[in-house]
């Protein structure tokens, strides 16, 4: 029987104590270290998980086999090429990087190594379970609502690049076609960073995306409504339900299967199939994930030029 793979996580935050445990109890994966510039707090969430907390990167990338980059938003670049350049294979959270020259970085690195890199936008496996990635016609209208009560969580970046890029990485994927405008407005928070943002996306066939973020809202909500010729599928990613008037045979049980629920860990296990060569490719991929990025970026822009 082969050795497990030696998972390690870059970042002791919240996703971090979440990627520690995915990698403790996977089939065939163990969490051999967490790597935090607190010692303290990497040595908490590594040792109950049978781990070792690391604050040295190099000591820390000879104890693992993959590295899932779970730090702050703007090291993500920087923490994955550090992995690449050692030969381990990569999941980085959302986003990739916050540049797209960085991301582009990153895809090259693992592609002259031939490692894998994933990246975090675990929705697509809800649109897996859905079935939703299957539907055989265009949509005509996507809108995605995604709000939640403040936190100090993931400040370093706008609320585009913390939530909306999660129901962007949802359009591209249902889109056969690519997007060609962008027009936006938004809030800005007294740190000068966009908490509260609405995004128009226009694709080459006409299909429009609204793209509704907050993280000043009073209490969390996540839905999308996708317009399709021969009907609307109806989303409530909290609530977990799924309206479906179109003739395609969704899965309105979709949180009852596996990856359902638990989008992580399926993502996760896809990311280690991938890297054993049991499948070809994890559920994100680089390219997937930059093209998200790019129009994250775009739409920032579009913020920028409205205000």
């Amino acid at each position: 029987m082969s050795e497990p793979i030696r998972g390690g996580v870059i970042g002791a935050g919240v996703f971090g104590g979440y990627h520690a445990r995915q990698y403790a109890t996977l089939s065939g994966a163990v969490l051999s270290g967490v790597l935090d510039t607190h010692p303290d707090r990497a040595a908490q969430v590594a040792m109950p998980l049978g781990g070792r907390g690391f604050t040295d990167m190099a000591e820390f990338l000879a104890a693992v086999d993959v590295v899932t980059v779970a730090s702050p938003a703007t090291f993500h670049a920087e923490h994955a090429l550090a992995a690449l350049a050692a030969g381990r294979h990569v999941y980085i959270e959302k986003p990739i990087a916050t540049s797209v020259a960085d991301g582009e970085r990153v895809r090259a690195a693992a592609a002259a190594k031939g490692l894998v890199v994933a990246c975090g936008h675990q929705e697509r496996v809800v649109f897996q379970a859905m079935g939703l990635l299957d539907v055989p016609q265009q949509p005509l209208r996507l809108e995605a609502l995604r709000h939640g009560p403040p936190s100090d969580r993931s400040r370093d970046v706008s609320a585009v690049l913390d939530l909306m890029i999660h129901d962007i990485d949802l359009a591209l994927a249902i889109s056969a076609l690519a997007p060609v405008t962008a027009e936006g407005e938004g809030q800005l928070s007294a740190d000068g960073v966009w908490d509260v943002a609405r995004a128009e996306v226009s694709f080459e066939d006409g299909f429009t995306a609204i793209f509704d973020v907050s993280r000043q809202a009073p209490a969390r909500k996540r839905t999308m409504l996708v317009v399709y010729p021969s009907g609307e599928v109806e989303i409530d990613f909290v609530a977990r339900t799924l309206r479906n008037t179109t003739p395609f045979a969704l899965n309105a049980d979709f949180a009852d299967t596996p990856a359902g629920a638990d989008p992580l860990g399926a993502s996760v296990a896809g990311f280690l199939a991938a890297v054993r060569g049991e499948a070809a490719r994890p559920v994100v991929n680089a390219g997937e994930a930059i093209a998200a990025l790019d129009l994250a970026l775009a739409v920032e822009q579009a913020l920028a030029s409205g205000a």
